[in-house]
């Protein structure tokens, strides 16, 4: 199965526009072969936390909100990072995963709130993972996987994939960026794929670099610094089937590895 990491410069609380990036992206994706796609950390919003906090319309009221028929409609499963209605008066940060068919699979809230977001945000109570074509998928979410707890759960259920929707920004995001992500792939033996935001968003700068990684870590495909792109990989079907093949596209530019 080939998967896809997007990267993309979100409209600052504008999920229209926003669901309609997405979706040009999924489509790309799905042309060149992918069966599914992850995006960056509340990529419907950019990461606007006073927006958020301030207009609960900018929350998505569940996996069948027409706002996201765009993405759902793009032929290609897709693992889209929201702010999400919950119980109670916060919303939370949740992955939602639809299949190519637009059916609703799996809902992931974040588990681990990083600073400011706990003023804005509740906080999800259990682990995410689903299964596509055979092969088991985690979730986790920016934060999320600077805790070992969280991809070593879906390790323990036999996930092969770690799908990461995060924010990192330049300056000291790109160092952790580039530290945490291939140490997942090496610690539990998992293909872990990032989708970051490029440019502005919210109050940083999201470094781009959107990537994934084999088990073990070696990098496999990575995005740039400054375009919306997709990094993209093949994962084996079974653990014998042959090595993964890699490939990065920006959007309208030649493909780079």
């Amino acid at each position: 199965m080939k998967i896809a990491a997007a990267q993309l410069t979100c409209v600052p609380a504008d999920v229209p526009a926003n669901a309609a990036l997405a979706a040009g992206l999924a489509s790309r994706a799905r042309e060149r072969g992918a069966e599914l796609v992850v995006f960056p950390e509340l990529v419907l919003t950019g990461y606007e936390l006073p927006a958020i906090a301030a207009d609960p319309g900018l929350w998505l009221t569940g996996p069948d909100d027409p706002r996201l028929d765009p993405v759902r409609s793009a032929g290609i499963a897709t693992a889209v990072n929201v702010a999400l209605r919950a119980d109670g008066d916060r919303p939370v940060i949740a992955t939602l995963v639809h299949g190519a068919d637009g059916a609703h699979v799996t809902t992931y809230a974040k588990q681990h709130l990083y600073r400011h977001e706990q003023d804005v945000f509740a906080a999800g109570p259990v682990p995410g993972r689903f299964t596509l074509g055979g092969i088991g998928f985690s979730l986790g979410i920016c934060y999320d996987n600077h805790f070992a707890g969280v991809p070593a759960a879906g390790a323990a259920a036999g996930c092969r994939v770690h799908l990461a929707s995060s924010l990192y920004g330049t300056g000291d995001g790109i160092a952790e960026r580039a530290a945490i992500h291939p140490g997942i792939a090496r610690d539990h033996g998992m293909y872990v794929a990032l989708a970051n935001h490029v440019g502005p968003a919210g109050p940083w700068t999201g470094c781009g670099g959107s990537a994934v990684w084999a088990p073990g870590g070696a990098l496999l495909a990575e995005a740039d610094d400054r375009t919306p792109s997709l990094a993209m990989a093949d994962v084996p079907a079974g653990e014998d089937a042959a090595a993964p093949s890699a490939a990065a596209t920006g959007l309208g530019t030649p493909a780079r590895a």
